[in-house]
């Protein structure tokens, strides 16, 4: 208290001054119209300056929360592209549509938890196992285009076999043709995977698309792959669109009628 007294005792003309200053444009501020609209003008700007800034705090600091809504949209978005691509499918081939209960493919979001690309035969591990609906020979996706299969499935997570793998073996195809040919590693570029089996007489040119064929139970057709990066006789170089290196999210993508096939095609050979 003795220390607050001495400080006004000391300052005491100085802060009079302010007082006074404080006054006098408080009155000029309220008794001049021009001057009263420069400064709600001046103050509007700090207030707008101050609201801009805080806000742009906030939206940073909820970047993650905005990131998973994102996700999620993501997901839906994608299981509904799949029903309306079977359901216009269904339609060409004169088929009646019932409901949802149609719909073949349902694409489930989750994370990589573990990512190994400096191996000869990698893998990844992710956080979504058997009680989201994530089993063995899954495909697993994430907007760029295809990351690899699932080969075993905990309760909560699943190893995933990387396209990084040199067991890996993949149809696939040149978009908007219909040859087809296997998509495998040879474990040298990370960056680079190798088409073999293509036709002689399909045309190939650098820089042409490559997704999956679709033949088979795990991964459904079109899904993008790379681009060609050099093409030769005996191997078709494909540069991946994803950057196997630098993973986060993902989507499982499960196929509701794989087991039916799968029972067709054995009792077939049988």
């Amino acid at each position: 208290m003795q220390q607050l007294i001495f400080f006004l005792q000391r300052y005491k003309y100085f802060l009079c001054f302010i007082l006074l200053q404080i006054i006098a444009l408080f009155l000029t501020i309220n008794n001049h119209s021009f001057h009263r609209s420069k400064f709600i003008s001046s103050a509007n700007s700090i207030s707008g300056n101050f609201y801009t800034k805080k806000n742009s705090i906030s939206s940073y600091l909820d970047l993650r929360s905005e990131n998973n809504s994102l996700i999620e949209e993501n997901q839906l978005l994608k299981n509904k592209i799949s029903l309306l691509e079977q359901q216009i499918d269904q339609v060409d081939s004169q088929t009646k549509i019932d409901s949802i209960a149609n719909q073949q493919y349902k694409y489930v979001d989750g994370k990589i938890i573990k990512n190994e690309f400096h191996k000869p035969y990698n893998f990844l591990t992710i956080n979504r196992g058997k009680k989201h609906g994530v089993t063995s020979e899954m495909a697993v996706v994430n907007h760029k285009g295809i990351i690899g299969v699932t080969d075993f499935s905990s309760e909560n997570y699943s190893r995933v076999r990387s396209i990084l793998n040199r067991d890996s073996k993949i149809n696939a195809k040149l978009k908007n043709t219909t040859y087809f040919g296997s998509l495998s590693w040879d474990g040298k570029d990370l960056n680079t995977v190798q088409l073999a089996d293509i036709p002689r007489q399909a045309t190939i040119n650098v820089g042409d698309t490559i997704v999956t064929g679709g033949n088979s139970t795990i991964f459904p057709k079109g899904i993008p792959i790379g681009i060609v990066e050099k093409n030769s006789k005996a191997m078709i170089q494909v540069k991946l669109f994803n950057e196997m290196n630098r993973l986060e999210n993902i989507y499982t993508i499960i196929n509701f009628d794989k087991q039916e096939i799968k029972d067709l095609e054995n009792a077939n050979n049988e």
